[in-house]
């Protein structure tokens, strides 16, 4: 079923509690029917219906309320306490009746608003619990199963009334769905505590300091603002009147069944078998249904689903109203409530959905919680209603049964119109959502091939607007159809390379002729590199067309881009084209062997086409000075599954960027089991940050069980072991060299941080990740009162318990933060130097070195990589980085010195570069409009300046002068500013702030010599 590890996990947990809740629902459902039918009289169930829809509203408001009051857990635990609660009461009231041999009619209402309340609110409640405690991808994958559990509790409890029903009594039916409420509530509190608890520790908090600051609820939109925007889109009240018009014909459907059934079998008893048996036969077609039902609505849509359930009610109600009074009328009205509820509440409401996808996320809960309400309340409404008329006598059932056809008719008129609004409501939204559009467009619509609805697309792709046209190409695209190949050759000439790149995605060569091949074949010869790239791998498709496409594609490995190369070398192994294996590798050689970007798609190439040949190739551009180079080579390796690279990749991971960590980590995942052997000797590592790397893939690569068995021990030993480290920054401290301290301090902060992080990434695979993944930031949280609450659930022993008492004794220790040295400050800075981390043994070396030569920094003219790294640390752009990551930046930058007067920027001229202050002042200036210069301001140490125009190299609108005396800078070229940039958006923060003031600076300037 495509279930992972941490998915049977929880399935564990939380399948008891849709399947015990399951039976409980039926049984309650079955009984309370049964008994308000037979006891009270099925002509009043309308009366009862009309006061439910009064009663909702109300309900909504209270459950509001004590949900604003209640932290999430606790009141999800509360209102299922409330519902076990009532129906132990009603079950103690209706087993006090049957002792007693006593009867009050006018309790059977009560009994009937009360144990609605409980199947209504249980159902909503065990699918919030369900997507609240699974991630969006787990509960796809899961939801199936929970489906599966709950029908399966459906048909438990339709033969358990089947046959107590007849032995016991309705009553005992009812008295039993309590006691199976109860079973289930123990799972459904672990599961609470476990999985959600974790996850709601900030907002509970946040909860709490509201209520306390301002007891009144957080301000939202009226619902009156609803209305009147759902009263402006004919979408929208399409979507309403669906909505309510689905629900209202199956209360008439089902008050035909009840009114049937009840005429059919006169004791209670047998009344109560009769819905057994009905619920177990429902809920089994329901659990068959589940099988197809993925397959059935990603090639229908919703669109075309919500038609097809409709014309089904329109059927069913249509053969009941044929059949009523004839032998099969009981067969037919049964079958067709049967249906109809599985249809509505497990394939339509899921439907609905989509229906508010496209609204703005910050309304879009407004409108569906406003649209519910009033489909509910209406629906209730419409089919009481007209039961009604049966109830007072002025139809019979049979004349009834037809109205329903008619309202079931003019439910298929909706659906047909809503489906059509649908795709004009989707251009509507396209430039506010155009991210997610093309996906809900897909699940509405769905795949068939004659889709009136896709069609209707065509008419977009010469709408002005470029996202209309990027979404319409989208759908198209995914319905695979060659049919369309027609148009989309007709936009060829679009001025757009974005929408080019779309036409081609939208595009099916299958079946193709070779006339539309050689039109296709005019995007190779393209201006943007992109579209070509894309053409190429189009082409690659039409392998009826081998020939002709093999001689397209040979001439694009001697294009000027290697993007284009690199995928025509893929498409031409692709086509099994062994004519131009030769020409493919002279292509890879070139790629290779030119370096830089040709070197990256080079390294793509070999992966993705797993040539083992170049790996000792590939291997050697780990060395190469540029990031990105090192960075595609670490994934060619991983994908060639080159396990002999093993041991040189963790040695580079402790002075890695985050990308090329990434970068390694993802090529030990990508080696497989064929890594262990060589990961496995690394566990006990003395290099925090290399131990880090290995259990964290140990940890992507080995199963629970082998978890267990490998890693937790030796986790958790390697977490205890003592250290030293902590004492160094205390003992620099003592000796006055407060910089060093600082620096030391905050590598110890990192390398406790790499223990950590190793420990949480084995605890995620023990535990859901994103409950470890939110408890691991509780217990970085700035307030106290988060910490302790994440430390408290961590002592539980979360996942594994030996894990978690290993990783929370970490976490207290860095909490102590205990500052006492035992032993001499100089000794432990002379043992601080054979320490396994590079950065603090430099630290110790440098230390050193300074207190036997005092004059050490006079006597230097240039800065070492550690004066370098001090410095950086003492810039604000660059005060939050680690200590790694200003060791990166301090191997780029260069130091330089400038006499005085020279000029480092000249206004109107092109700027590469970004200045770091060492000593001296640099003067800003600029000129006016009338041609006179003023300056701007004075720079000194640890400022900046040229950080605007260095990221494009675009010209300077300011001009910097080094004036008293010479100047020391730290310059690092705008290449390599945009990659620090782009790996650590801090620094661009900084950027932008330092630029803001300056441009504040120059607007003051201006104002005064105005």
């Amino acid at each position: 079923m495509g279930l992972r590890t941490e998915d049977i996990r929880k399935l564990w947990m939380m399948l008891p509690i849709f399947y015990f809740s399951g039976i409980a629902e039926s049984l309650n459902y079955t009984a309370f029917m049964a008994l308000f039918n037979q006891r009270f009289g099925v002509q009043y169930l309308p009366y009862i219906y009309i006061a439910e829809a009064a009663i909702m509203p109300l309900e909504g408001w209270l459950l509001a309320k004590l949900a604003n009051r209640l932290p999430k857990a606790r009141m999800m635990m509360t209102l299922y306490l409330i519902m076990i609660g009532l129906l132990v009461l009603n079950g103690a009231v209706l087993l006090g009746f049957k002792a007693g041999g006593i009867d009050f009619r006018y309790y059977y209402p009560i009994l009937f608003l009360s144990s609605n309340f409980v199947v209504r609110q249980l159902t909503l409640l065990l699918w919030s619990t369900a997507f609240d405690l699974c991630p969006t991808q787990q509960a796809k994958r899961m939801m199936p199963v929970f489906i599966a559990s709950t029908t399966t509790g459906g048909i438990t409890a339709g033969l358990i009334a089947h046959q107590i029903g007849k032995l016991l009594g309705t009553e005992a039916v009812y008295a039993l769905a309590p006691v199976l409420m109860v079973f289930g509530f123990v799972f459904f509190r672990k599961a609470l505590a476990r999985y959600l608890v974790p996850l709601t520790l900030k907002e509970d908090i946040r909860l709490k300091t509201q209520i306390a600051a301002d007891p009144k609820e957080l301000t939202q939109l009226p619902a009156g603002y609803y209305a009147k925007q759902m009263l402006r889109s004919p979408f929208l009240l399409c979507a309403v009147a669906l909505m309510t018009l689905m629900p209202a014909v199956y209360f008439m459907i089902e008050y035909q069944y009840f009114t049937a059934a009840e005429a059919k079998f006169p004791a209670e008893g047998d009344l109560t078998s009769f819905y057994g048996l009905i619920t177990a036969i429902q809920f089994t077609f329901c659990l068959l249904l589940q099988t197809v039902s993925t397959r059935l609505m990603n090639w229908l849509g919703a669109s075309n689903m919500l038609l097809a359930i409709t014309v089904i009610f329109f059927g069913g109600f249509g053969l009941t109203a044929m059949f009523l009074n004839q032998s099969l009328g009981l067969f037919m009205v049964s079958g067709s409530y049967a249906v109809f509820y599985i249809l509505l509440y497990y394939i339509a409401e899921p439907c609905y959905q989509l229906f508010f996808k496209m609204m703005p996320i910050s309304k879009r809960d407004g409108y569906r919680y406003f649209a519910q309400g009033v489909a509910a309340s209406g629906g209730i409404l419409i089919g009481s209603l007209l039961s009604l008329l049966h109830s007072f006598g002025w139809l019979e059932l049979s004349p009834l049964a037809w109205l329903g056809v008619a309202v079931a008719a003019i439910l298929v008129v909706v659906a047909w119109f809503g489906r059509n609004l649908y795709v004009r409501e989707l251009v509507k939204s396209v430039q506010s959502l155009h991210a997610d559009l093309s996906e809900i467009a897909g699940s509405f619509i769905g795949g068939i091939r004659s889709s009136k609805a896709l069609s209707a697309m065509l008419g977009y792709l010469k709408h002005p607007n470029d996202y209309v046209r990027e979404l319409a190409l989208e759908v198209i695209g995914k319905a695979k159809d060659s049919a369309f190949l027609p148009h989309l050759i007709g936009m060829i000439g679009e001025e757009s390379s974005r929408i080019r790149l779309a036409v081609l995605r939208a595009m099916n060569l299958q079946g193709a002729t070779i006339q539309d091949l050689v039109q296709v074949a005019s995007f190779l010869e393209d201006e943007d590199p992109e579209v070509r790239a894309e053409s190429v791998k189009l082409i690659s498709k039409a392998t009826h067309l081998r020939s002709q496409s093999h001689f397209f594609i040979r001439v694009k490995l001697l294009d000027n881009h290697p993007k284009v190369v690199h995928e025509g070398v893929k498409a031409l192994y692709a086509l099994e084209s062994e004519e131009s294996y030769q020409a493919c590798e002279e292509a890879i050689i070139k790629m290779l062997d030119n370096g830089g970007e040709w070197a990256v798609y080079g390294c793509h190439t070999v992966a993705d086409l797993k040539l083992h040949s170049y790996a000792a190739w590939v291997l050697s551009l780990l060395d190469d000075p540029r990031p990105a180079v090192k960075v595609a080579a670490a994934h060619c390796i991983g994908q060639l599954e080159h396990v002999e690279a093993i041991p040189l990749l963790l040695t580079m991971v402790p002075l890695a960027d985050q990308e090329m960590r990434k970068a390694i980590l993802q090529a030990f995942v990508d080696m497989g089991d064929n890594a262990l052997p060589a990961l496995l000797t690394y566990v006990n590592h003395a290099n925090p940050f290399i131990w880090n790397a290995a259990v964290t893939a140990l940890a992507e690569l080995l199963d629970e069980s082998m978890l267990r068995k490998q890693l937790v021990d030796p986790c958790v030993n390697r977490m205890l072991a003592s250290t030293q480290e902590r004492a160094l920054p205390t003992a620099l401290n003592e000796l006055g060299m407060k910089g060093l301290a600082e620096l030391a301090g905050q590598r110890c902060a990192e390398l406790h941080q790499a223990l950590v992080g190793g420990a949480w990434a084995v605890m995620a695979k023990f535990a859901d990740e994103r409950v470890v993944a939110t408890l691991r930031e509780a217990t970085e949280d700035d307030s106290e009162e988060v910490r302790d609450n994440g430390l408290e659930v961590l002592a539980e022993g979360l996942g594994d318990r030996r894990l978690a008492l290993a990783l929370l004794e970490l976490l207290k220790q860095d909490a102590a933060n205990n500052s006492s040295v035992k032993q001499a400050p100089l000794l432990i800075i002379q043992e601080a130097r054979s320490w396994s981390d590079d950065w603090l043994s430099e630290i110790a070396s440098y230390a050193l070195s300074s207190l036997e030569r005092v004059d050490m920094r006079e006597e230097r003219k240039f800065l070492t990589m550690l004066d370098k790294v001090i410095f950086l640390k003492q810039v604000s752009l660059f005060a939050d980085l680690s200590v790694d990551e200003l060791g990166l930046i301090a191997g780029i930058a260069t130091e330089e010195v400038h006499e005085d007067l020279t000029y480092l920027l000249r206004r109107g001229h092109s700027n590469a570069a970004m200045y770091l202050i060492i000593e001296g002042n640099v003067e800003l200036s600029n000129e006016t409009g009338e041609g006179e210069t003023g300056t701007i301001g004075v720079l000194g140490p640890k400022q900046a300046f040229g950080e605007t125009t260095a990221l494009d190299g675009s010209p300077s609108s300011i001009t910097a002068q080094v004036i008293f005396d010479e100047v020391r800078v730290l310059t690092l070229q705008g290449e390599s500013l945009s990659r620090l940039v782009r790996l650590y958006p801090e620094i661009g923060i900084g950027l932008l702030h330092a630029s803001s003031a300056r441009v504040r600076l120059l607007e003051n300037m201006l104002l005064k010599m105005a």
